[in-house]
């Protein structure tokens, strides 16, 4: 059954309405052009000005219908800026018919189908992979595609600042300076935080779940259950900030082509087999590949734990790997050496639409405060990294297009099986759920993720602060559900309302009650890195020391909650604290927090 929708914030008090995109500009028409037209020639009298006139006309025409243009590409950005706050089916339908009109007068793509797309080619129908990637015409699916774009362009580019810097690399950086030209050490630097935000942000989950579940469908390609990777899209990843290491790395790759740095995930090749195994992401900076371990959380440290070593350091010298293990502590045995990585795999993050010749088209008529990556073409890439030393092999990695394989089957599955299905939806209800309060949550996600922290008074629009703010219902509120009568009208589940049985009666209440508070402990756990991510660090450390893991708030936040803390013991100075968190036993990121606190417990010896 459904469950009922709950208001977003105390009842009693008038919901805000929710604004709507605006319909869309009335085109103009060229009713003023044959007017003008005319106009001129009853001023030229007898002289034959046919050819000024025609010059005239089409010069009035090319403006408008560039106005126009202008106009079709507008609304799709505002649709796309309040994606989360639309009905869905009607926003993709929305967005393609706007971007076809848009299309109408551009000139056509001269994107064929790039040569990488074999290494993809088996996962698809023929017929659905020629519709995703050689269709010239804008198609419902590709409003998905441009949702993900246009939200991690957001997240890159206000992350992207002297805030988010790594400062276990400060000093690197600066001995960097004097060999490597600015806009590379540009590049590098944006790099760093953009992984260091994926990693405070995207809380770390192991590859195989250690929580509970019941049967689920089987799935082809050989793929699992809540296999790693695939389990989630990357969009899901860092809307629900949670992931295991390859949707980190999804994420993170994600954002680097958003800030126009090449990257790819990094995978070593079994010699027997042929099969590659992902370990790190690399980014290509001039002619070296940087590594990151996102399974650690941590970038791979570079010879003698110095700043981060790149692949070439991690073929040549044995320690660079071997210090990815903990002395002492078998447990956190780094799986691969030097030999392991001499020949690599690289593999491009990158969906079948993001490689069309449509999306070649859009991508070029982007300009201005609009410029977002929503094309790129995979041969290019390969050859950039192909010409790297140690990479042997160059692909399209399997992993986001298994990942809609792995949705669109448990969605099939749910439909027939209702206890699977009320446990695939019931651990994200809070956020996605066809209810009120999950709707404002997930407008306040989005809104923390796109930059809105505040409030903008003149238009009326609440930020991410107060939307999250306005999810922490008081726990006495939530415990008066059951009997308070005012509270039960507006949460919309009054039994003589409602035709059910006590039992039933009942169960809808400790739902809405167990909803309430799931909401409002990821809503605390969110304001609290809202509070980090606008600098506010001292606020941070509070909320989270405070609130998140207040022993009577328990929930499944405590840990990226306590690893959050660690950070922010840094950033204020409190050094012998923060490597007492990451020592932590039983985290499940201590290995790489461990790393992290001997860098730590290193820099600081060495200052």
């Amino acid at each position: 059954m459904a469950l009922p929708n709950p208001p977003t914030h105390r009842p009693r008090r008038p919901q805000p309405s929710i604004c709507h995109i605006s319909k869309a500009w009335t085109h103009l028409t060229l009713a003023p052009m044959a007017m003008l037209s005319l106009a001129l020639l009853s001023l030229c009298g007898c002289q034959d000005d046919t050819a000024l006139v025609r010059k005239i006309q089409y010069k009035r025409q090319v403006e408008q219908q560039s106005r126009s243009q202008q106009d079709h590409l507008g609304e799709v950005f505002a649709l796309l800026k309040q994606y989360v706050e639309l009905e869905p089916k009607k926003a993709r339908r929305q967005i393609a018919y706007h971007l076809n009109r848009w299309s109408e007068n551009q000139p056509a793509a001269t994107a064929k189908r790039p040569d990488l797309t074999k290494s993809i080619a088996d996962l698809y129908p023929p017929e659905e992979l020629s519709k995703l990637i050689d269709e010239q015409t804008f198609q419902v699916a590709d409003a998905q595609h441009l949702r993900d774009c246009y939200l991690f362009h957001s997240i890159a580019s206000w992350v992207d600042s002297d805030l988010m810097n790594e400062t276990l690399l400060d000093d690197w950086f600066k001995s960097l300076s004097a060999s490597l030209p600015e806009e590379q050490l540009d590049q590098l630097r944006t790099a760093t935080r953009l992984f260091d935000w994926t990693i405070r942000n995207v809380s770390f989950e192991p590859d195989v779940p250690t929580t509970g579940a019941p049967p689920g469908p089987k799935f082809p390609f050989g793929m699992t259950f809540r296999g790693p990777g695939y389990r989630q899209t990357d969009y899901q990843a860092v809307m629900r900030g949670m992931g295991d290491g390859l949707q980190r790395a999804g994420v993170f790759t994600e954002l680097c082509r958003q800030a126009n740095i090449p990257a790819a995930v990094i995978g070593t090749i079994d010699g027997k087999s042929g099969k590659v195994t992902p370990f790190f992401v690399g980014v290509l900076v001039a002619d070296d590949i940087y590594l990151f371990e996102p399974r650690l959380g941590i970038f791979v440290p570079g010879p003698g734990q110095e700043g981060i070593a790149t692949l070439a350091q991690a073929r040549r010298d044995e320690l660079v790997l071997r210090r990815l293990s903990i002395a002492g502590l078998d447990e956190f045995t780094y799986p691969i050496d030097k030999n392991d990585v001499q020949q690599c795999a690289a593999m491009f993050n990158l969906s079948a639409i993001a490689i069309s010749p449509r999306m070649q088209q859009l991508q070029q008529g982007l300009t201005g405060n609009r410029r977002m990556n929503v094309y790129v073409d995979p041969d290019d890439l390969a050859k950039k990294f192909d010409a790297v030393t140690g990479i042997s092999s160059v692909r399209m990695w399997d992993v986001p297009v298994l990942a809609e394989i792995y949705r669109a089957v448990c969605d099939q599955y749910a439909e027939r099986d209702p206890i699977f299905n009320f446990w695939y939806v019931a651990r994200w209800a809070m956020l996605e759920a066809d209810m009120d309060s999950a709707k404002n949550l997930i407008s306040g996600r989005w809104r923390h993720l796109t930059g809105q922290f505040s409030d903008v008074e003149d238009e009326n629009i609440k930020g991410a602060r107060t939307l999250y703010l306005e999810q922490r219902a008081p726990e006495f509120e939530i415990e008066d559900l059951r009997i308070d009568v005012d509270l039960q009208i507006a949460y919309g589940i009054r039994r003589s309302d409602l035709d059910v049985d006590a039992a039933e009666y009942d169960r809808q209440i400790a739902q809405i009650q167990a909803m309430m508070r799931m909401g409002k402990r990821l809503a605390t756990y969110w304001l609290s890195l809202l509070q980090a991510d606008d600098g506010r660090t001292e606020t941070a450390e509070r909320w989270i020391d405070d609130r998140v893991l207040d022993e009577s708030q328990v929930s499944e936040w405590v840990e990226p909650a306590r690893y959050n803390l660690g950070r922010l013991a840094e950033a204020l100075g409190q050094t012998d604290r923060a490597i007492e968190i990451y020592k932590r036993e039983g985290a499940p990121q201590e290995h790489g927090n461990r790393i992290r606190a001997r860098l730590l417990s290193k820099q600081t010896d060495e200052g």
